[in-house]
This record gives structure tokens, sequence and C-alpha cells, in this order.
């Protein structure tokens, strides 16, 4: 292998080390402003978007052992790899497709395993990382609301008992 293509593919491999996700996609009609405002957007989410050539994607990809459907790697591909968060990056993607119809997503892997353009669109319906944590949160806090509640009900209960026959005493 020549030595420029050695190095093509060890930094293609480099991006593909980034994060456990990759995501694929076809950017013939996106011009160079909206690449860079798809850069800034990503940015946010640690995320980057880069242009590969489809033969050194692959070589980079069986070195590490990442399966790609042939048919992802035709016509021209940009990849997307980058951070701890694939659904807001699919959020991201998403959006920009729905904004300027130009971007089209191919597919994808997520810890090495293959997704469709499909489940990629799902997975950009998930909730965002924050708001799973806070649900998380209010599952684990209920059952010590619940035990608060029945604790608390015992004593009311006597009370109410109590309150009652007092005032049916109060009352003849």
């Amino acid at each position: 292998m020549q030595i420029e293509k050695k190095f093509l593919v060890e930094e293609t491999g480099g991006y593909l080390d980034k994060s456990d996700y990759v995501f694929f996609a076809d950017f013939t009609k996106v011009t160079v402003a909206e690449t860079e405002n798809l850069r800034k957007q990503l940015a946010e989410y640690g995320a980057e978007f880069h242009v590969v050539k489809n033969r050194i994607l692959s070589r980079a990809a069986q070195e590490r052992e990442i399966e790609i459907a042939s048919e992802l790697l035709s016509g021209p591909t940009a990849i997307v790899v980058g951070g701890t968060n694939p659904p807001g990056v699919a959020k991201v993607l998403e959006k920009f497709i729905k904004d300027t119809k130009k971007l089209e997503v191919k597919g994808g892997s997520l810890s090495k395993n293959p997704l469709s353009a499909a489940e990629i669109t799902e997975l950009s319906k998930l909730p965002t990382e924050e708001v799973l944590k806070a649900q998380l949160l209010g599952l684990l806090n209920q059952p010590a609301t619940m035990l608060v509640r029945v604790v608390q009900a015992v004593p009311q209960s006597m009370l109410n008992v109590l309150q009652a026959k007092a005032d049916k005493e109060g009352e003849a």
C-alpha cells in the first residue's frame, strides 16, 4: 500500500475510534456553507463530519471489525462520528435533513452493529440523555416517596379515629 493511502486509512481509522457509532451520509447536494453549519451543530455534541473515500473507509472499518454493508459505500460518502450521545447526533442530522432537504443518511453502525437509515431516524426520536437521567431519578425516588406516604398514613389514621371519637363524645 502506498504511504499516502496508509496515512488516509490511519486518519479515517482515527475518526472511527472517536466513538462507538458511525453514521454514513450522502452529501452530494450540500454546499460548503451548509456543511460548516452542520459541523457547528454537531460540535455541540462532540461529533464531527468528515468526507471520506469509500475504499479507505472500508479498509479502516475492516481493521476495526466494523461491519459496513456494501450499499453504504456507493457514491459520495461522509461519516459522522464522535461524542457519547448518538441519539443527540441523530437528532441534529434529522433536523438538518428536514431543514435543507439535501443530506441523505445512508445507514450506520452502533457498537459495531449495522444500522439502517430508518433505525437512525428512530434513534433520533429517543429522549435526550438529560431527560432519561431525570426519568431514572424519578423512578428511583418513587419508592421512597411511597414509603413516606405509608409511614405517615398510620399515625394520620390513628388521629382521624381519635378525632372522630372526641367529636362523638363532645356531641353526647
